[in-house]
């Protein structure tokens, strides 16, 4: 089975007391109308971190202050296997801009099951919404 290793921003209004995270449904492809944490496939030779700040400038426009990984979620879907390295981030300049998503959401921890996830980012709600309750 094929491997992808990719990054995951968790954007959080504030890294030491979040309250609110930020989440995009898919513009494009098989998953298109469901949820995600904006990111997308390491290129070689960068660090998880180097990925997530170029991702986010090409999905997002915006530039972020990437902070502690949260964790590493392992997904088989049926055609390849995820490795997902999940990061805490907030935005440090400019405005978020949907370049590929088709609709964005700031999130409360009550609004967290208010979407649909993809199946790899659903193992990673409980973990967030313990941190931002």
């Amino acid at each position: 089975m094929k491997s992808i290793r990719v990054v995951a921003a968790i954007i959080c209004d504030d890294m030491v007391i979040p309250n609110r995270i930020f989440a995009t449904a898919r513009g494009y492809g098989e998953f298109k109308g469901k949820w995600e944490f904006p990111g997308g496939k390491i290129e070689a030779g960068e660090t998880p971190q180097e990925a997530l700040h170029r991702e986010i400038r090409e999905e997002l426009d915006t530039e972020i202050t990437v902070g502690e990984r949260i964790t590493t979620v392992e997904y088989d879907y049926p055609a390849f296997h995820l490795s997902m390295d999940c990061f805490w981030a907030q935005v440090k300049a400019g405005e978020l801009v949907l370049k590929e998503a088709q609709e964005a959401r700031w999130l409360t921890a009550d609004k967290l099951y208010d979407v649909e996830w993809l199946p790899a980012d659903l193992g990673l709600i409980e973990k967030i919404k313990k941190a931002i309750s």
